[in-house]
């Protein structure tokens, strides 16, 4: 018999995007303007820990997600076609978009800001 192990997993939202993670997890995301570096998203949408599932409305409060940025590449080309009828117009353009490649660290709480 096998033993179910419980994951924690979280869903960020990022880019206009919704993603979900775990931590280590390795993934493509929009450019971060940001080159090397760490990164925390707060904007957490769902946690779910195990048996324990909570719910943003529409985030989180006092959840964050760190990640390590990796590097940027770019995305796969895509063509788009432009034509008119009985104008003899015809248009081809390229298009490549700028990712932006991430590690997530890890899933926790927010440490509050210390005042001084």
């Amino acid at each position: 018999m096998v033993k179910y192990t419980p994951m924690e997993y979280a869903v960020i939202q990022t880019g206009g995007k919704q993603y979900k993670v775990s931590s280590g997890s390795v993934l493509d995301v929009e450019s971060l303007k940001v080159e090397s570096g760490d990164i925390v998203f707060n904007e957490v949408l769902l946690h779910v820990d195990g048996e324990k599932v909570e719910i943003g409305t529409p985030f989180i409060s006092g959840l964050s997600v760190s990640a390590k940025i990796l590097g940027a590449k770019k995305g796969e080309k895509i063509r788009v076609s432009q034509f008119k009828a009985k104008a003899r117009e015809r248009r081809t353009i390229g298009h490549r978009k700028q990712l932006s490649t991430i590690e997530i660290v890890g899933i926790g709480k927010k440490s509050a800001p210390t005042k001084k």
